[in-house]
Order: C-alpha cells, then structure tokens, then sequence
C-alpha cells in the first residue's frame, strides 16, 4: 500500500551515521585530509586567502588575477551595512543574550533589506550568496559594538575580509599584518566540511526551495549548538576552568571516570586526527608564546596527548582554534559567530548546489510507539 509505514530492519537512528544523503562536488573528506573543489585544505591554507577560497567554493575552480581582482572589489562593496539597517539592529535586546541567538535574530532581519529576498532565480541567489558572506563578519563586530555602547564601525575598502573583522572588532585599531594572517588561514580552515550538521539544515531549508536567507538562519541554529560550532567557545571556558598544567591530566581522568564529554575532542568522520587541528595547534603554540601565555597551548597538548594515550581520540577544528582566537584577543562569545562568519560562505554554496539539482528532503522514521489504540472519553480514561 502506498505510504505504508514499514518496519525498517536495522533502521539507523543515531545522528544518520554513515547514511549518503545527497551528492555534492563543493568539499570532502577522504581518510585524513579535507579536499574544497580538489585542493587540500593544507594547500589552500598555506597559499589561499578567504576571498579566493570563496571563489573556488561557488565557481568550482580557481579564478585567473583578473576574475580574483574583481571578486575582491565586489566582496568589499557589499561588506558594509545599511544605516537604517544598523538603527534597527541597535533596538535587538544584547544583555543576557548569546552572540549566536542574536547573529540568527539579524540575519533574518537583513532580508527585508535585500531587493532579491524572494527571488530564487540562480542570478539572484548569486548576488545573495555575496552580500550574506560579505556581510556575516560585519554584522559579528555590529554586535561586539553595539553591546559595548560603541559605534559600529563601517569596513574600509582596499582591505580584505580578515583585516576588516580584525579592523572592526577592535574599534578601528589596524590590525597586524601576521594577526591578519592568521586569522585569514582560519576563515579558510573554516569555510566548509562536507555534510556537517549546518550544512545539511541549510540543504534541507533550501531543499524546500525556502529563500537563502531562510536556509542561512537554519545553519546558524544549527551551528550554536556545543556540539557543532558552540564547541570552540567551550573549550576555552574549558582551559580557563582547568587553568594550570597541574590540574589539566586530573582533569581528563576525571572527566573520563565520569564519562563526561571532553570538549574539542574526537570527530565523527575523522579517525585519524583533523587536519585542520594540525594547522590550528602550530598557530597556537606560536601565538600563545608570543602573547606571553605559553600555558594555554601547553594545557592543550597536556588534554589532546592524554586523550589520545587514554582513548585513541583526537583533536576537532574546535580544539586549537579556541587558543588561537584568545591568543588574538578575540571575546570568547564571539568564537562562534567567527565560524558563522565563515561558514556562511560553504552554506550559501550547498544552498546554490541544492537549487540547481533540488529534491526535497523528506526521510522515513522507524516507528516505536504503540499501535492499536482506541479513544475514550475522558471520564472513562484510568
């Protein structure tokens, strides 16, 4: 019969472990390394920028000096925020509120400034695409402003994405050109991951042919959770809870005596160790030496070593990246948003891959409930 529900024999229902859902060309992991478009993570961090990586992410190949030169104007064209937009931002509550409930909350409100919002056409999509990655990272340093009573700061123009955040952030303070660095190869790092949770709500929202905006705000609910993108935020409320070296191996056996979740450890598709991890944990030895606070790099090895001693368990991207950001400056609430504001350029990229080739997600569950039951009125119900 049609619409039979079935009784579906060995039926997964933990997190659809090892289940395909769609197809994608946009990123993969293959055993140990992260692929975007066919390049290795390792190769675009060492040579990429954001900007390009971005390029690559939507066009599916790298773009000629030229294509690069005008992506990079385009990209700054769209980074700063209309005034009328920002007057309303001022009145969205900040006190007691996450970073991350307040970034969904704004994103859903740009799209009433959005002339293409409810055009879905490829050509529109594109230009949404640029204004919502453009954007991401200003609307970030919007909120650290305005709950700061400051003014927000508008991006300048000439300078990438990296160096406006770092620029905005701070209130107008340039920023160095080995931070900027720095914190560019972590917007690369960041940019996209296959079929992670954020990815796939974004591909459902838009597998609904719901607007972009739409799919965006799905993935950064979906991202706050501490057990995506909250996680890195986690990890440093972590290390300043442990606070020394003597106490971070007491830490983890305890933690693993009370089968607690060690934050930033262990991955669902990565057994071998996340090559992300790798780049971010030679950043972090570097930058918390520099700062002077050596320590949190060494409570971090101290975790990481015991861990994989004790477990066989490995670093995420979460794990470095927290003491890369402290060792930055960077308020410990606003390491979630960072990943938004990358992130958002691998979301609009599977929202624009869905489009182009849409069927709607519509799975089966595994009924376990009873079955049989007949309606009483009430007065005759035990």
């Amino acid at each position: 019969m049609a619409g039979e529900v079935q009784n579906y024999e060995g039926a997964i229902d933990k997190g659809l472990e090892g289940v395909v859902a769609c197809k994608t060309a946009i990123s993969s992991i293959v055993g140990s390394t992260l692929n975007f478009r066919g390049y290795t993570i390792e190769d675009l961090a060492a040579h990429s920028t954001f900007e390009e990586v971005t390029y690559l992410l939507w066009n599916a190949r790298m773009p000629n000096a030229s294509e690069l030169s005008q992506f990079k104007k385009e990209f700054e064209s769209q980074m700063s925020l209309d005034p009328n937009f920002i007057k309303v931002l001022k009145t969205i509550p900040t006190e007691g509120v996450h970073p991350m409930s307040w970034l969904r909350t704004a994103v859903s409100l740009m799209s009433h400034w959005d002339a293409d919002a409810n055009d879905n056409s490829p050509a529109a999509n594109s230009r949404k695409a640029l204004r919502l990655t453009a954007k991401m990272g200003t609307l970030v340093c919007a909120f650290e402003a305005i709950r700061k009573g400051r003014d927000v700061i508008a991006p300048k123009t000439g300078k990438s994405a990296a160096w406006n955040f770092m620029y905005m952030l701070k209130n107008g303070q340039e920023p160095k050109s080995d931070d900027v660095k720095i914190f560019d190869t972590c917007l690369i790092l960041h940019a996209d991951h296959e079929l992670n949770c954020s990815a796939f709500a974004t591909r459902v929202t838009a597998s609904s042919l719901s607007d972009m905006h739409s799919a965006v705000v799905s993935a950064i609910g979906a991202l706050k959770g501490p057990l995506h993108g909250g996680a890195n935020e986690q990890v440093m409320i972590m290390l300043k809870k442990i606070g020394t070296i003597e106490n971070a191996q007491q830490f983890v056996k305890d933690a693993l005596s009370a089968k607690e979740k060690v934050m930033g450890i262990g991955h669902r598709v990565y057994k071998n160790g996340d090559p992300r991890a790798a780049i971010l944990r030679k950043l972090s030895e570097e930058l918390t030496k520099k700062m002077g606070e050596p320590q949190w790099y060494q409570i971090s090895t101290l975790i990481d070593d015991t861990m994989y001693k004790e477990k066989g368990l490995m670093p995420n991207v979460d794990f470095y990246s927290a003491t890369v950001y402290y060792a930055l400056g960077i308020p410990v609430d606003i390491y979630t948003p960072i990943f938004a504001a990358s992130r958002v350029s691998g979301w609009v990229a599977h929202a624009m891959e869905q489009y182009a080739n849409n069927r709607i997600y519509r799975p089966r569950s595994q009924w376990t409930g009873p079955s049989g039951l007949v309606w009483k009125p009430a007065d005759q119900r035990s």
